[in-house]
């Protein structure tokens, strides 16, 4: 098991926002500084708007985008779903394909904000621009990305994105590779303190939460 603390990293950011990459796949433009994803995972950032910050609005293709409400309010604008909004834990997650999408993520307050931004590489071209808006269950794994084709609570992938907001004394197994980044609160994972900012990356996960609240961000690969 290995662990990147997202506070040894350099912070960056454009637009109304400032943002630590830790996931930055050498597919899609990475470099040393930051980890290769898993499976279709390309990208991670922990981000930070500026009070009243915007990313301006900015197209995509071919790429999935989930964002992850952590503290604070996000307006959002564009080509799907104008005019959502975001709060306390919920996730968005918009699908370009092949037709694509324009979007503007806005900070709405005098206060700064809190998100991650998590990227995933279809694995099928030239799907249509779909959007959707989850709400996680407390105490529990919420599947917000990833599955077969013959669902569609989630965006169909081999690669899976789950969303705990776990309560204290909370333990979950899970066997084979997977990424996990900390968002909020402490827990032991395979007899390890991790807390928020570390992104591990591991064979097998034993989590007990420690903490009052542990917000994790897991990704692994179906097992077929």
């Amino acid at each position: 098991m290995t662990i990147l603390h997202r506070d040894s990293l350099k912070r960056g950011g454009f637009a109304g926002l400032k943002e630590t990459r830790l996931i930055h796949d050498k597919k899609v433009g990475g470099d040393d500084s930051t980890w290769n994803g898993l499976g279709q995972f390309i990208f991670l950032a922990d981000a930070r708007y500026l009070p009243y910050g915007e990313t301006r609005m900015h197209p995509h293709h071919e790429v999935d985008v989930i964002t992850v409400m952590l503290e604070g309010n996000l307006q959002h604008e564009g080509s799907l779903e104008h005019g959502q909004s975001l709060s306390g834990y919920q996730v968005q997650a918009q699908r370009a394909g092949a037709e694509g999408f324009e979007h503007n993520e806005i900070n709405p307050d005098a206060t700064g904000n809190r998100i991650l931004q998590l990227w995933a590489l279809p694995e099928t071209l030239g799907e249509p621009a779909a959007y959707k808006l989850y709400e996680p269950k407390e105490n529990e794994l919420t599947r917000i990305y990833g599955g077969s084709k013959l669902q569609a609570e989630t965006f169909d992938s081999h690669t899976l994105i789950d969303i705990g907001l776990l309560k204290q004394g909370k333990h979950i197994e899970l066997e084979g590779e997977f990424l996990a980044y900390i968002s909020q609160g402490e827990g032991l994972l395979n007899g390890e303190l991790v807390k928020d900012g570390d992104l591990i990356r591991g064979e097998k996960m034993d989590l007990t939460v420690t903490s009052e609240r542990l917000h994790i961000s897991l990704v692994r690969q179906q097992i077929n």
